[in-house]
């Protein structure tokens, strides 16, 4: 089949990380204070929005970072990626209701779970490109989906797996506020091994690939390994956002695999920005907080205004918010000079 063979033309082309790159071109000083202003925002979210919209945000800026990893590094559209959420989400589960293990291990075995469950699913995906690549994704976390409803003896099915315990060594992790901190060590370091893949000469060639397929594979580069990496890498940072998740809410469902995850996920990287990494950060604050307000609100058609703000970003915003930011930012040094 012709969608097997890698070419410039069947690769789906990313918008450049403009803005990761523009903080990486950045005086030390520039790179240091947007750490400590992040660290900062990071401590600050519990006291400025309800704890349990804190601790999503934070799961899904997790998710959000390892698709822009497959997405905006790597070239590939994942819409299955609800797959490796959601399998974490239930390991995590599983092994903190039978085994009672502390949180952070049971999170941990979930993102392993999640990381084996990519090993095959990516081995067959990879080899498509585009359109292809999605679909295959798309239907494999169907497929995912549907054991999990009918392995009822161990998922509970429609009813889910309820009162998940927060476990750590005795600690009361009840609130949401205290939990928000407990998690918050594990996301940053979810976010910086993200940051280390995407500096690494790995994560350059990654790049590479994304921009010229046959070209990388021209200079001795084995892609389909590259991606299947990149592949396994993004599916362990989802797992582990998808764990979090299972425990911030004590209580797994259905729809942390549903398709419709998947695309949140996507919509959250566009908007953000593809490429830029902490764009996706930025996306899911804005979405989380935004379905908060409106569900409080008493709005029911929340995908409605969700899907038009993402049309209205992709219209005006083609780089995304951070991408666009950046690209502003640059301009105006420029004119400086």
């Amino acid at each position: 089949m012709t969608s097997t063979v890698d070419t410039p033309a069947d690769t789906p082309k990313a918008a450049t990380p403009s803005g990761l790159v523009a903080v990486a071109r950045a005086p030390g000083w520039v790179r240091y204070a947007l750490l400590a202003l992040g660290l900062a925002a990071a401590a600050w979210l519990p006291n400025g929005l309800y704890p349990a919209v804190a601790v999503d945000i934070l799961c899904w800026a997790l998710f959000a970072v390892a698709v822009d990893l497959l997405l905006g590094f790597t070239g590939l559209m994942s819409f299955g990626h609800a797959a490796f959420w959601g399998t974490s989400a239930y390991v995590t589960g599983l092994v903190a209701i039978h085994a009672g293990l502390p949180f952070p291990l049971a999170v941990l075995a979930g993102a392993l779970a999640a990381a084996v469950l990519a090993v095959p699913i990516g081995y067959l995906a990879v080899k498509r490109t585009g359109i292809y690549f999605a679909m295959v994704t798309l239907a494999f976390a169907q497929m995912v989906y549907y054991v999990a409803n009918e392995w009822r003896s161990v998922t509970q099915g429609e009813n889910g797996l309820q009162g998940v315990p927060r476990e750590l060594f005795g600690w009361d992790l009840t609130d949401d506020y205290y939990f928000y901190y407990a998690i918050l060590p594990i996301v940053l370091l979810g976010l910086a091994a993200a940051w280390r893949i995407v500096h690494s000469p790995f994560g350059r060639v990654l790049v590479g690939i994304r921009d010229n397929p046959a070209r990388a594979r021209a200079l001795g580069y084995p892609v389909h390994r590259y991606k299947l990496t990149a592949f396994v890498l993004s599916g362990f940072i989802a797992g582990l956002g998808g764990g979090l998740f299972a425990v911030g809410h004590r209580f797994v469902s259905l729809d942390v695999l549903h398709w419709t995850t998947s695309g949140k996920a996507v919509i959250v990287v566009v908007l953000g920005g593809i490429g830029t990494l902490w764009g996706g950060v930025l996306g899911a604050g804005i979405v989380v907080r935004l379905e908060d307000w409106l569900s409080f609100s008493g709005f029911e058609a929340i995908g409605l205004v969700t899907g038009g703000i993402f049309v209205l970003v992709v219209v005006l915003f083609r780089r995304g918010i951070w991408g666009s930011a950046s690209a502003l930012a640059r301009r105006l040094a420029a004119r400086r000079r």
